[in-house]
């Protein structure tokens, strides 16, 4: 059934026109702005954790988080067929324009770390070491494959030869985890709180802004921070430095960072998340298209290799953080250029 037919239908809305804002299609009605959400593979108890934080959100005064939106039966939840989905509404138009996204999103996670609700099916505090664990454990089997096969394409020879280095690069984040953990106590704004899957300039949408429950975990909110960091600096490799250090003065005006914080930041850019999606996503798809264009994404990566660990060298004084005064220990054979 067609997503307007169903709006009709369970909801009693008629969605006049829609539009497509990069990662959802969104209708509007009565001047409003509805997102309907298919959720037949998410799990109840997930479906329930983004719902208590998006009322948490909502009742907070976040005027952009969507809010769960009844049907005419009043359920948050609908099926129609063998599909079941949820319907969410935004009553603030407003477009991103010139955006202070630091202070925007300290201002998110400040009101996200009030949640008073359990989360656990989405809850990421404390989990990264474990994750990152796993997934180098996946692709250290996947490369031990590759090897062995003596690969003759492109892209699975590159990833057999540059493998150990980012396997190097992954070991020393997660150590670098260990010890932030041993070493520093976290201070009150070291609390979870509510945060993105993965968060960058265009996670809260290009039309308008848009909190949206399913970018959601619960974590430490330098996950954000640092990914959004990471997707800047990918988008203008050559010119990110006044975007970072801008979005970073504006972060901590309103939360400063405790030294706990910025050393969970520097693990998580250190952690070669872009090369793991990378591969990850090369193995999985079917399409050669697409395999082409994770082949070209790769080369870029290796290329940039260099670049990248010059970046992290100088992260900290790029971010203005006295790593003298809070006894920061730096990564040592991480040289800036």
């Amino acid at each position: 059934m067609m997503a307007q037919a169903i709006l009709k239908k369970y909801y009693g809305i008629d969605a006049g026109q829609s539009f497509f804002d990069g990662k959802q299609v969104r209708y509007e009605a009565n001047g409003n702005l509805y997102t309907l959400v298919p959720v037949t593979n998410v799990s109840e108890n997930v479906l329930v954790e983004l719902y208590e934080m998006s009322r948490h959100l909502v009742t907070n005064g976040d005027r952009y988080a969507s809010a769960f939106y009844p049907s005419k039966e009043k359920k948050f939840l609908v099926t129609d067929g063998d599909s079941d989905y949820v319907l969410l509404e935004n009553r603030y138009k407003k477009a991103p324009g010139n955006m202070r996204t630091g202070r925007k999103l300290a201002k998110f996670h400040l009101r996200g770390r009030t949640l008073s609700a359990t989360i656990t099916e989405t809850n990421r505090m404390g989990e990264w070491k474990n994750y990152w664990e796993m997934r180098l454990e996946q692709m250290e089997k996947a490369w031990y494959r590759t090897v062995e096969e003596h690969p003759d394409h492109p892209f699975e020879r590159l990833f057999a030869e540059t493998f150990p280095y980012y396997m190097g690069l992954c070991e020393n984040a997660i150590q670098y985890v260990v010890d932030t953990e041993m070493d520093e106590a976290p201070g009150p704004g070291d609390a979870g709180t509510i945060c993105h899957e993965r968060f960058s300039n265009e996670t809260w949408g290009r039309k308008f802004i848009i909190h949206h429950p399913f970018d959601w975990v619960f974590d430490h909110a330098g996950r954000d921070i640092a990914e959004w960091i990471r997707a800047q600096y990918f988008k203008k490799t050559h010119t990110f430095r006044p975007d970072v250090r801008a979005f970073l003065q504006q972060y901590v005006s309103l939360s400063p960072l405790s030294p706990f914080s910025w050393r969970l930041i520097f693990a998580r850019l250190l952690f070669p998340l872009h090369y793991f999606e990378c591969v990850e996503t090369y193995f999985l798809t079917r399409s050669e298209k697409e395999q082409k264009m994770h082949e070209e994404q790769l080369w870029k990566i290796v290329r940039g290799a260099e670049a990248y660990e010059a970046f992290l060298a100088e992260f900290y004084e790029l971010s203005e953080v006295p790593i003298r005064k809070y006894n920061i220990p730096r990564v040592a054979w991480l040289k800036a250029r």
